[in-house]
């Protein structure tokens, strides 16, 4: 079947298999590679890339279901204007350690402020519950993500969503 969607900006056709993985045909076909796998149950946010602005788990989701849709990864991310703010947050409060979780990270919280989800520390701390780090121990990750949204951060331990 053929794929028609718009991939990072741009208006993306190609031949796809019905059961192929979004995840899949991002990174081996596209040659988009910033989403990764890891999980492949919709637990840890690694795969995560946007669909019409929404967070989505390429890793479960058929590359069928985007036909028609915009999907944005981390690479064409770093073309808007939203990226600087992002990198400077994360680069200050020192919310990158070795990186693999990251792009999805930077991707759920671009949409959860665009969207206004991200309304205090506690927000903050619930709308990042599905994306895990194994490095940085979250408070960068949080701090970075309450800086972007414009929020303030709570001192103390980090807790689970």
């Amino acid at each position: 079947m053929e794929l028609s969607a718009v991939v990072n900006g741009r208006p993306t056709r190609l031949g796809i298999e019905p059961q192929e993985l979004l995840l899949d045909v991002l990174r081996d076909r596209l040659g988009l590679t910033g989403a990764k796998r890891s999980c492949d149950v919709q637990v840890c946010g690694a795969c995560t890339v946007l669909v019409d602005g929404a967070p989505v788990s390429a890793c479960t989701t058929l590359a069928a279901d985007v036909a028609g849709r915009e999907v944005l990864t981390i690479e064409g991310l770093r073309q808007t204007d939203a990226w600087p703010a992002i990198e400077d947050a994360f680069e200050r409060h020192a919310a990158v350690q070795c990186g693999f979780c990251t792009p999805g990270m930077a991707l759920t919280i671009h949409a959860l402020v665009a969207d206004g989800d991200m309304t205090d520390a506690r927000a903050v701390q619930r709308c990042l519950s599905g994306n895990l780090c194994r490095c940085t121990g979250y408070r960068g990750i949080l701090e970075a993500a309450a800086e972007i949204a414009g929020v303030a951060t709570e001192p103390g331990p980090v807790h689970g969503g």
